[in-house]
């Protein structure tokens, strides 16, 4: 993307010829390469140049020459810049990985600067013999103090292997509180550690521990990187995660006192839900009683009054007197004797 960038930038500044400009050229590590640029002496007071762009870097001048034939040669380390028929060439001897760039030959004339060609020249290094490096996880985190053996397994094919030597292997750490990984440990002899299956093409493995003992501070993510042919190789790293006793006595501590303030809170339920039930209860049965008792009461009352009404009866008897006729009544006396009743007396029995 950067090198986009830097080629936007740059067609910016001048005009492009027609035709094919721009080219892509991929060479291994140690190849030669040319570069050649249409120069015709036709071209009066022109100028011709090499110039590199590497990202991140300024615009480099590699040679320069003017377009009528000329003798003159310029080499810098391993790059050189001559004229030949009809061309203006950039020759690069024994390519190395910095030499990955785009390349660009441009004419000048008095104020006018033209674009003639653009290539793109990547530099391919020597693939790895290395098919993978993966990192054990830890199941459970770790205390202060404790021991922890972090392990790391490279696997490669020695068949195609392409490096002399052996690779060595780093371990890095990257904590929370850090912007860059920490180197922190490296192996030794890398052979010692390496196991050759028996089986026909098949990859070698090589185990890498690191071992030591953690303290709080220790906690992040930890990787194992293998350097072999000019690459470095990164494992998927490791994170651990320190558990601090005090921590874990705390977060215990307040488990248990929610679990005790839930049991509580449980216990205070249940005491009111028994308080209404039993207060129901007892309001129930003091109505029924209530009841019952002013139904006897009611009763008794019944029976009381029956009984007042009984006493309160009234008896009488009847006394009859005879009394004397008169004159008149004498004269009817031969004809019927009347009867008649002069006094009632009643008597209440208490």
């Amino acid at each position: 993307m950067l090198v986009i960038i830097h080629i936007l930038l740059v067609l910016t500044i001048g005009r492009c010829t027609d035709g094919h400009i721009f080219e892509t050229m991929t060479v291994n590590v140690g190849d030669d390469v040319t570069l050649t640029c249409t120069r015709q002496t036709s071209w009066r007071s022109t100028f011709l140049f090499w110039i590199r762009l590497v990202s991140g870097t300024f615009p480099e001048v590699l040679g320069g020459t003017f377009a009528f034939d000329y003798d003159g040669v310029k080499k810098t380390h391993h790059i050189t810049a001559k004229q030949e028929p009809g061309q203006f060439v950039l020759h690069i001897s024994n390519t190395q990985l910095s030499d990955t760039a785009v390349y660009y030959c441009i004419k000048v004339t008095k104020m006018n600067m033209t674009f003639l060609k653009g290539i793109f020249l990547r530099i391919k290094g020597q693939e790895p013999d290395i098919t993978a490096v993966t990192q054990d996880f830890l199941s459970a985190p770790v205390h202060p103090g404790e021991s922890v053996n972090l392990q790391c397994s490279v696997l490669s094919d020695p068949e195609k292997k392409a490096c002399p030597g052996d690779h060595s292997v780093y371990w890095f750490r990257a904590g929370s509180n850090e912007s860059h990984p920490s180197f922190i440990y490296t192996h030794g002899n890398s052979g010692d550690q390496c196991e050759q299956s028996p089986e026909a093409h098949s990859p070698q493995k090589c185990v890498y521990s690191f071992s030591k003992n953690v303290s709080s501070s220790d906690a992040g993510t930890y990787y194992c990187a293998v350097a072999t042919c000019g690459q470095i190789l990164f494992g998927n790293g490791t994170k651990l995660d320190i558990e601090d006793v005090s921590t874990c006595d705390s977060q215990r501590d307040s488990t248990v006192y929610l679990l005790l303030c839930a049991v509580l809170a449980v216990s205070l339920i249940v005491i009111v839900f028994l308080v209404y039930a039993i207060r129901k209860k007892s309001c129930d049965f003091s109505k029924a009683t209530i009841g019952q008792q002013a139904n006897a009461a009611a009763a008794s009352e019944n029976q009381q009054s029956q009984q007042r009404n009984e006493n309160s009866l009234v008896y009488s008897t009847a006394i009859f007197s005879r009394r004397p006729a008169g004159k008149a009544g004498r004269r009817k006396a031969t004809a019927k004797e009347e009867t008649i009743y002069t006094d009632v007396r009643a008597f209440v029995k208490d």
